[in-house]
C-alpha cells in the first residue's frame, strides 16, 4: 500500500463511476428475497453461498459466461417493488463508499416480463433513485445518480431504447448506451439509433474494445461517433511499446488521445472476462501514463465482488498510484460525465478538489 492510502482512507474520498450495472450491483440478500417473493429458482440458498456462486461464475474468462449470471438478477427485477429497491438500494451502496456522483446503466427492455411498459420501469428506477438521494442527503452526505439506458446490441430495440432515453433526458436519464456481446454484434448496426441521439443532442456511450478489438472501437468512433469508450482496453492494440518504454500511437489511438475520448475501463471486470490476463498487465497503467482521458469503474459490483473503492486500492498496490493520481482519474471521470458543463464543474471545485486535499494534507 502507498504511504496513507489505506483502503479505509481510499473509502471517503469523492468517487465518481461512469460505468456501474444496475442489474450487476444487486445485494446478494436482495437477490435472495426478491426470488423468494417470485417464485425465482437460485443456484445457492445462503447470503454467502450466493455472492460466492457470482463471483466464481464470473471468473470464468469468458464473456459469454459472465453474461449469464445476469439471468438470475434480471430475473428478480420484473415489478415495480423489485425495480425501486434495486435501484435505491445501489445508491445507498455507492454513497456508502464515497460516490458522489454515478451514471447507473441498465436495459429497459429485459424487465417487461411482469407486465411493466418500458417507462413504467424506467419511471420505477429513477423512483428508486430519489429514494436512495434522499435518504443519503438525510444522512448529511451528498450523491447524485443519473441513469443510463441501454439497447441490447443482439435485439433490435436499440432505435426505441435510444427514444426513450430522449423522451427522460430531464427526468433523470443521462442517456444511451449499447451493451452485450460484441462478436458478431458490431456497433454499426445500431447505427439509426445513434443517429436519432445525435440529432437530438443526447449524450451516448458504445461498449466497445472490451471482448473484441479495434474494428470495434473503430466503428464506435468513426461510423456511430460515441461520446465515450465503454471499457476500449482493446485500444491497447494499436499502441506499439518499445524496448526504451517509449510509445508509437497507430491512428486509431491518436485519435481517442486526441479527441479526449474517455476510456471507462473497468480493471477487475477485464481480468473476469478475459479481455486482459491479470491486473499487473492491464494497460490502465500504460494508458494513464500515455495521458488517455482514463477513469476507473466498476462494471458490476456483485459479479466482480467490487467497490470502487477496491478497485482503486487494486489500481494502487499494482502500479504504485498516490493520491495525485487518483483525484486525476476522478476528475478525468466528472469532466467525461452526461451532466451539464457547470454542474461538472461545481462537482470538481466543490466536492472533489476539496475532498481530495483534506487527503493529501
Amino acid at each position: 500500500m502507498n504511504g496513507r492510502l489505506t483502503p479505509e482512507l481510499v473509502r471517503t474520498a469523492p468517487k465518481v463511476v461512469l460505468h456501474d450495472h444496475l442489474d450487476g450491483g444487486l445485494r446478494p440478500r436482495t437477490v435472495l428475497e426478491l426470488a423468494d417473493a417470485c417464485g425465482w429458482s437460485l443456484p445457492a440458498h445462503t447470503e454467502a453461498d450466493l455472492a460466492r456462486w457470482f463471483r466464481e461464475s464470473a471468473d470464468s474468462g469468458s464473456l459469454e459466461r459472465y453474461l449469464e449470471t445476469f439471468e438470475h438478477t434480471v430475473a428478480v427485477m420484473q415489478t415495480a417493488p423489485g425495480l425501486e429497491r434495486v435501484a435505491r438500494e445501489c445508491v445507498l451502496d455507492l454513497a456508502d463508499d464515497g460516490v458522489v456522483y454515478a451514471e447507473v446503466r441498465f436495459a429497459p427492455e429485459q424487465h417487461l416480463e411482469k407486465g411493466l411498459s418500458l417507462d413504467e420501469v424506467v419511471e420505477h428506477v429513477l423512483e428508486g433513485f430519489r429514494a436512495g438521494e434522499s435518504e443519503v442527503a438525510a444522512s448529511g452526505r451528498r450523491i447524485r445518480v443519473r441513469c443510463l439506458l441501454t439497447a441490447m446490441r443482439h435485439a433490435a430495440r436499440s432505435l426505441e431504447i435510444a427514444e426513450l432515453a430522449v423522451r427522460f433526458r430531464d427526468r433523470g436519464v443521462a442517456g444511451f448506451d449499447i451493451a452485450g456481446a460484441e462478436a458478431g454484434n458490431p456497433p454499426s448496426r445500431h447505427l439509426d439509433a445513434f443517429e436519432y441521439t445525435r440529432a437530438a443532442n443526447a449524450h451516448f456511450t458504445i461498449h466497445a474494445g472490451e471482448a473484441f478489438g479495434l474494428p470495434s472501437i473503430h466503428e464506435a468512433v468513426a461510423f456511430c461517433g460515441t461520446d465515450r469508450l465503454g471499457h476500449g482496453v482493446r485500444i491497447v492494440d494499436d499502441i506499439e511499446v518499445h524496448a526504451d518504454g517509449t510509445a508509437t500511437l497507430g491512428r486509431l489511438a491518436n485519435y481517442i488521445r486526441d479527441k479526449r475520448i474517455p476510456l471507462e475501463l473497468c480493471p477487475s471486470s477485464n481480468v473476469q472476462t478475459g479481455a486482459v490476463r491479470a491486473l499487473s498487465e492491464h494497460p490502465f497503467d500504460l494508458l494513464a501514463r500515455l495521458r488517455f482521458r482514463v477513469t476507473v469503474n466498476t462494471d458490476n459490483r456483485l459479479m466482480s465482488d467490487t467497490t470502487m473503492t477496491q478497485e482503486m486500492v487494486r489500481l494502487v498496490d499494482t502500479f504504485g498510484y498516490g493520491w495525485v493520481d487518483l483525484e486525476r482519474f476522478t476528475i478525468n471521470a466528472m469532466k467525461s460525465a452526461f451532466l451539464p458543463f457547470d454542474q461538472r464543474l461545481e462537482l470538481i471545485d466543490d466536492v472533489i478538489k476539496p475532498g481530495y486535499a483534506v487527503l493529501v494534507g
